[in-house]
């Protein structure tokens, strides 16, 4: 477990701790008293990226965080969820698949905030939109999820039934460790979140309130990242795959200005 985490983001000296990245038209600007990771000028031809995280060059192995634990962000975005054209969040991921580094691909593990404009569609929650401002989880490494992968051609083509979807994807989802809830707040101000994870837990909140208690939660090490991009992915129980870019008709920006990350008592 890593030491505790403050960030306030009230000079320069935030690139001590977190490792910045950009692609295409992302870029991270310090406006205001918070950092803003914005796009500006983006298109459907080319991914473009703004993010910061705290696992750059670590092996997976070393990534700096397991439960139990804590993470408080404070953070607002340029638009409403209607209007934002991408996907943009923060909390805790293995980073599954990058192609610039040489790194094998993983099956993803995350706890995290995480927003989606359509036609992101990644309906991994029974009864919850495959898009939209949620709190997730999940954790494809579960030996339940390894033991159904091998019939996985045969549940897509079974889930394309909806009796049969609405009767078997629990056990998939219970499998996949997959969580979901629609936040009941836009992303356009500012509002506080909170993640607490334990080893067999994660509680989500909004302001102080309750969103989600999941009943499993995904396995560490993790990293902590928080980023807007315009990218869409398509996965769904289906067995529908998609994944491209779009291009937001203005600039649009994620802001944060605090964030906390501190270890609890295991209950």
């Amino acid at each position: 477990m890593s030491e505790p985490v403050r960030e306030t983001f009230e000079d320069a000296r935030w690139r001590e701790r977190w490792s910045p990245w950009t692609a295409g038209r992302g870029t991270l600007d310090l406006v205001d008293g918070a950092l803003r990771c914005a796009i500006d000028g983006a298109s459907a031809a080319q991914y473009s990226d703004a993010q910061i995280t705290d696992y750059a060059g670590l092996a997976r192995r070393d990534y700096p965080w397991r439960p139990p634990l804590r993470m408080t962000v404070r953070a607002w975005a340029s638009h409403p969820k209607g209007e934002i054209k991408g996907t943009a969040g923060f909390g805790f991921w293995n980073q599954p698949f990058v192609a610039s580094v040489r790194m094998l691909p993983r099956l993803p593990r995350a706890a995290w905030f995480f927003f989606g404009s359509q036609p992101n569609d990644m309906a991994l929650a029974q009864g919850v939109p495959g898009w939209g401002w949620k709190a997730a989880v999940l954790d494809a490494s579960r030996p339940a999820f390894l033991a159904l992968a091998p019939f996985a051609p045969l549940g897509f083509l079974l889930m394309r039934v909806p009796a049969l979807y609405r009767r078997l994807w629990p056990v998939a989802q219970w499998a996949l460790g997959a969580a979901e809830a629609l936040l009941p707040v836009d992303l356009d101000e500012p509002h506080t979140y909170e993640l607490e994870w334990q080893s067999s837990s994660v509680i989500f909140r909004v302001n102080g309130q309750t969103v989600l208690v999941t009943p499993s939660a995904p396995r560490g090490p993790l990293g902590f990242i928080a980023w807007m991009d315009n990218q869409y992915a398509v996965v769904t129980p289906q067995g529908r795959f998609k994944f491209g870019c779009l291009t937001p008709p203005d600039p649009q920006w994620l802001a944060l200005d605090h964030i906390e990350i501190a270890p609890l008592p295991p209950l």
